[in-house]
């Protein structure tokens, strides 16, 4: 089995669509994710569309108060999600994208069904300092570091609407 544990340094930012050169028919995965309630657990499906491959993932995801998120992760087989199953139903269903932003490594999430419309980038960082010394500014680009109205934890229970609600009530 393969299990990891690792601290996520990143930054993210809503956009309004993929950065050049990438577009919704580049290399990507799929991802549904299931959030337990009233827990910090996650269960991951990711389907590779070229191969038509899936990877089930189970994992516990803890926000320190720097806003950065450590994820303890165990690779299922097929037999053991099975047995996970009953946990699926809050889904958030997303595409993935890599590429740069910001000059730097990032990952694009591209969100579909209720919060169609809602692009968000993340860029990867090796540690809080690093990502801290980001100086990164751009009027079409609405940073959400650290807001836990977007992570997906509270993105599984709302729609695009209430996305947009608070997207304006953050630029008035």
């Amino acid at each position: 089995m393969n299990n990891s544990v690792i601290t996520e340094h990143k930054r993210h930012f809503l956009i309004k669509e993929l950065p050049e050169p990438l577009t919704r028919a580049s290399m990507h995965i799929q991802l549904f994710d299931n959030y337990v309630p009233l827990t910090h657990l996650r269960l991951r499906n990711v389907r590779i569309p070229e191969s038509k491959e899936w990877v089930y993932l189970f994992e516990h995801r803890i926000w320190s108060v720097d806003n950065f998120c450590t994820v303890t992760t165990i690779r299922l087989s097929e037999t053991e999600h099975s047995q996970l199953e009953h946990l699926e139903g809050t889904e958030i269903r997303k595409n993935r994208y890599w590429g740069e932003f910001a000059g730097r490594e990032a990952e694009f999430d591209v969100y579909l069904g209720k919060l169609w419309g809602l692009n968000r980038a993340a860029i990867i960082f090796d540690s809080a300092d690093e990502a801290a010394a980001l100086i990164y500014e751009h009027p079409d680009h609405l940073e959400i570091t650290g807001s836990s109205f977007f992570r997906d934890e509270s993105l599984v229970n709302r729609t695009i609407e209430d996305v947009q609600i608070e997207i304006e009530r953050r630029s008035s």
